[in-house]
Parts: C-alpha cells; sequence; structure tokens
C-alpha cells in the first residue's frame, strides 16, 4: 500500500484516545495519591502528594497540546522531544511518588 492510499485519520485518533487514556490513568494515580496523603496525615505525604499532584499537571498540560495538535493537523506533525521528555519525565516521577506513598 503506498502511502497516499493510507488513510491519515485512523493513526491520530488511535494516539489522540491513547493520550486520554493515559491521563486518565494519571488522574487516577493522583487521586490514589491524595488518598493515601490524607489517610497517613504526615507532612512528608502530603508533601509527596503535592509533587505528584503537580506531576500530573505537567502531563496534562503535555496530552492536551498532543492531543490539540492530533486533532488540528493533517498529517499531525511528531512529537517534539522536548514534549516527549516532558511527559516521560512526568510518568517516571509519579510512579516514584507512588511508591514512596505506599513505603
Amino acid at each position: 500500500m503506498s502511502r497516499a492510499d493510507r488513510d491519515p485519520g485512523l493513526q491520530p485518533e488511535r494516539t489522540r484516545l491513547a493520550w486520554r487514556r493515559t491521563t486518565l490513568s494519571a488522574a487516577v494515580a493522583a487521586v490514589l495519591a491524595v488518598k493515601t496523603a490524607l489517610q497517613d496525615g504526615s507532612a512528608s505525604g502530603i508533601a509527596v502528594c503535592a509533587v505528584c499532584c503537580a506531576l500530573w499537571l505537567g502531563f496534562l498540560r503535555v496530552a492536551h497540546l498532543r492531543i490539540r495538535t492530533l486533532a488540528s493537523a493533517s498529517p499531525p506533525p511528531g512529537l517534539a522531544p522536548r514534549h516527549a521528555s516532558a511527559a516521560v519525565l512526568c510518568a517516571v516521577s509519579m510512579a516514584v511518588c507512588a511508591a514512596v506513598l505506599v513505603v
């Protein structure tokens, strides 16, 4: 199949949905962090929770920019390395924060 025969509308839609699912799972992780920090009640737990929520907001921003780009451009440009790095940093840092809250 040549590049001209390919339907470019399907891939951006799947990618946009994947960004939304990932954002939703990050939101669930942030809510669980808040719940854990409130049950624990320690100052360090609340600080880690605040960091986790800030990281979620950062990831939400990157995801929103990407979703908007995928919806508006045809064909959409690739993800900028700066945005990809920010998304990975937020996701990994949220995982570390979750581990700290659990332990």
